[in-house]
């Protein structure tokens, strides 16, 4: 028999990783949510062809797909990496307090 989960309120939970798990957690949201819109929107523009009629121009989605493809990559950056604030505070502060003990 597998143990059960730990409460969202245990006290012995790592808080820096939970915040972590929490992230990556919200980003897969939203990459979910980008993919599932951007393929509407893509299949609204080839199945109705009079939206984009006779122009050359470049498609109408592609602005959606590239400029918010953007900031979600930018957001799995931030989750995936160490390149975020909370991140490089908590690796400062731990560097700080060896310091201090070093004294």
């Amino acid at each position: 028999m597998q143990p059960l989960a730990r409460p969202a309120t245990d006290p012995t939970r790592d808080l820096r990783l939970w915040q972590i798990a929490k992230r990556r957690a919200k980003f897969q949201g939203h990459l979910l949510v980008y993919v599932l819109v951007n393929a509407g929107l893509w299949a609204l523009y080839f199945l109705l062809p009079e939206a984009h009629g006779r122009h050359s121009e470049l498609p109408w989605p592609i602005w959606t797909s590239v400029f918010w493809g953007i900031a979600v990559a930018a957001q799995g950056l931030c989750a995936y990496s160490g390149l975020n604030r909370g991140e490089r505070a908590q690796r400062e502060y731990e560097r700080l307090l060896a310091q201090q003990g070093a004294y």
